[in-house]
């Protein structure tokens, strides 16, 4: 049966996250980062990252990796389903975490690349703790890139 626009109907299932998506959310976060620091120069102080970012992005990506984990657990060594509500929501938490995580790391490296070659007070700092920062976003993105793995199912096509 087709839709009244010509098209097959959906069959329900979703489709992992693709390179592109992840590519494309990390680009974009690359050139807000580098684009960050000559605008903030011009209009006042450039932000200086402290220990604080990533600290907290660390911690959100070992949440994400130990959600992955018990998830696989659950429902791949155990055999166990989930609950339908819960397993919507880990996968929604998945799809954000994989493109916030991409912006992030991306926003962070591009911060960190603007300051190469450039002598200022805090530039080093600014340096080390973006690019800190920079992999807690590409281990945020790989959480949720496993977590979203972990809430695929089998159907009975695939088993054979």
């Amino acid at each position: 049966m087709t839709e009244p626009s010509g098209q097959e109907p959906p069959d329900g299932h979703l489709r992992p996250t693709g390179p592109a998506v992840v590519g494309g959310s990390v680009m974009v976060g690359l050139v807000a980062g580098w684009l960050l620091h000559p605008i903030s120069d011009r209009f006042g102080n450039p932000p200086v990252v402290s220990w604080l970012q990533p600290a907290a992005l660390f911690v959100v990506a070992a949440v994400l990796l130990a959600t992955a984990y018990v998830t696989h657990r659950t429902v791949h060594v155990h055999r166990r389903w989930l609950e339908p509500h819960h397993a919507v929501n880990r996968l929604v938490l998945a799809r954000a975490s994989v493109l916030v995580g991409g912006l992030v790391a991306g926003g962070y490296a591009g911060y960190a690349v603007s300051w190469l070659g450039v002598a200022a007070e805090l530039g080093g700092e600014r340096i080390v703790r973006s690019l800190l920062a920079a992999f807690a976003g590409a281990l945020i993105v790989v959480g949720g890139l496993l977590l979203e793995r972990a809430c695929r199912i089998r159907s009975d096509d695939e088993e054979t």
